[in-house]
């Protein structure tokens, strides 16, 4: 919270507001949206709309870490003890990804969350909250009592949703995350101000390691990283994502450490995007997940859907072991054991994973150094 400071709507704003709701006049829209933001924003922080009082979606979203859940490779529940099986995704520039859809080829992309199931930013805002193994509130009914509890709440929907907003659970429901959603969309959550962006506004110069790394990145002759991270043809465009919102299995591995920590059977099959009811369980689905963006990956760890690498070069190095045959290539750094068998091993996509040579160490680091300048400039002081 430290970043954002307080998060009440100026007077003067909630004030004309209100009269443009009495009078029937239509309220400025750009102005009603940024009321709806700084609700959004309250919201976001609000431990109330827990089951619990203790938790709230910057929990799991921390804005000092990138939006994202530094405490480990799950997050743990407004119980205290319930422990997720999948990592939280980082919620910075998620609202850029486009609604969850099938490209003409059938090609799934976009939604959100790690397999797509919520279509829209709004949609996801209001998975956490009715949770049991998260935010774990009982109902609508229940999250609409809670917002009563705020006089402040309860003036400020009126003013930007209607009178009786808040008597009924599923408009009350909808107007806290579509709030919730209009935060996300400030630029509080995509500054694009990284060195990366920097560098292409001639306000930043690449050390030699990372031009090395962006040139391999960009480059398909020697590496395949910008097959599904990379969004925008080149000459890089302003604003890239770093991901194309596909879905693929890479043949990450179980996490074994987690599944004993939060009881999950190890045996048990993560199936991804052919979880997502949209997708309706095909098989050749099975095993995908959502590409995610590489804007603050080095300071967004662990990684994968289900957190199961610590580091940044890591990562690296399990996408080398497609390309390379050298032993000490197969095994992992961080266990010194071989890399585990894919959880989903039929739906591999090995046309991706295999193109471009196997990698040496200088190139890994470089790619490495590369995504570092990926990081929001608030970010910087995180990066080892």
């Amino acid at each position: 919270m430290s970043l954002f400071g307080k998060h009440n709507l100026p007077v003067a704003a909630l004030a004309a507001l209100l009269i443009a709701g009495a009078s029937g006049a239509a309220a400025d829209p750009a102005e009603a949206q940024k009321a709806k933001a700084e609700l959004g924003k309250a919201l976001f922080f609000d431990n109330n709309l827990s089951s619990t009082r203790s938790q709230s979606c910057a929990t799991c979203h921390n804005p000092d870490f990138g939006f994202a859940d530094p405490r480990g490779a799950a997050s743990v529940g407004a119980d205290g003890k319930s422990l997720g099986d999948r990592n939280a995704p980082t919620a910075a520039y998620a609202h850029l990804a486009p609604r969850f859809g099938f490209k003409a080829n059938g090609t799934p992309f976009g939604g959100q969350f790690h397999d797509g199931r919520a279509a829209t930013l709004q949609e996801q805002a209001g998975g956490p909250p009715l949770n049991p193994a998260e935010m774990a509130m009982a109902s609508k009914a229940e999250v609409m009592e809670r917002l009563k509890e705020n006089p402040d709440y309860a003036r400020r929907f009126v003013a930007l949703y209607g009178a009786g907003v808040l008597d009924d659970a599923d408009r009350a429901y909808d107007a806290m995350t579509d709030s919730i959603a209009a935060f996300e969309k400030t630029d509080v959550f995509s500054p694009f101000d990284s060195k990366y962006d920097r560098y292409l506004r001639g306000e930043y110069k690449m050390t030699g390691e990372e031009e090395l790394g962006m040139t391999l990145f960009f480059s398909q002759q020697f590496t395949n990283c910008n097959v599904c991270h990379q969004l925008n043809a080149m000459p890089a465009a302003k604003n890239e994502v770093f991901t194309n919102y596909e879905y693929h299995n890479i043949g990450v591995p179980v996490n074994a450490e987690l599944r004993a920590a939060n009881g999950v059977a190890a045996t048990h099959i993560d199936h991804g995007l052919a979880g997502n009811p949209a997708v309706n369980g095909q098989k050749a689905h099975d095993g995908k997940f959502k590409t995610p963006t590489l804007r603050n990956v080095a300071v967004t760890g662990p990684y994968m859907h289900n957190g199961v690498f610590k580091d940044l070069e890591t990562v690296v190095r399990f996408y080398n072991t497609y390309n390379s045959t050298k032993p000490a290539d197969q095994i992992n750094p961080e266990t010194g054991k071989p890399w585990g068998n894919p959880e989903v091993a039929k739906t591999l996509s090995i046309k991706e994973l295999e193109e471009g040579p196997a990698l040496d160490d200088r190139r890994i680091k470089a790619l490495v150094a590369f995504m570092k300048t990926l990081t929001d400039a608030r970010y910087e002081p995180l990066l080892k």
